[in-house]
């Protein structure tokens, strides 16, 4: 299968005088995506860099590139979105974790197995996740937890929502 390009994280301030970068993880494996090696493309350029050190620092991941060589060259990347290419077949570890990527485009079931729409979007909240979903009668959000999305088949291409009234049609919840 084909690369997808995936956003890693955004550039924060530099770190000491010899070029480390302090950067906002958008990853959920920070750890493997900035590993020793790694390499990296700036979004806005296609500039490619290339990890040689990193490592948390209260809290803070801090990462060196092969290309900056000094805090100079690192405040010039201050903002800049960080990506990389993954495998389109490259799957989360965990069997109950789902990268965006799988979730969007699955066709969504009704409690009943009955088609009723697809997931368009994932939005990371600050209470949940929630699926974007679009139906016949238009989007709807729906928090991807699973007491209200008890399946998901990424095999088959479908997740599957709990018998909860109003959760697809507000109307039919009064």
């Amino acid at each position: 299968m084909a690369d997808i390009e995936v956003i890693v994280g955004r550039v924060g301030r530099p770190h000491g005088v010899r070029g480390d970068i302090s950067v906002e993880p958008r990853t959920d494996e920070p750890d493997r995506r900035f590993a020793v090696g790694a390499r990296l493309r700036d979004e806005a350029t296609g500039r490619g860099f290339t990890v040689t050190a990193m490592r948390w620092h209260q809290g803070r991941l801090l990462v060196r590139l092969a290309e900056v060589a000094d805090r100079t060259a690192a405040e010039l990347l201050r903002g800049t979105i960080l990506v990389t290419d993954v495998s389109a077949d490259d799957r989360a570890g965990d069997a109950d974790d789902f990268w965006d990527r799988d979730l969007v485009g699955l066709t969504v079931r009704d409690h009943t197995g009955a088609e009723v729409g697809a997931v368009i979007a994932v939005h990371h909240l600050p209470a949940q996740d929630s699926l974007e979903i679009r139906t016949p009668t238009g989007n709807r959000m729906v928090p991807f937890v699973e007491a209200l999305v008890p399946t998901v088949d990424l095999a088959e291409g479908y997740c599957q929502l709990a018998e909860v009234g109003g959760l697809l049609d507000p109307e039919a919840a009064e």
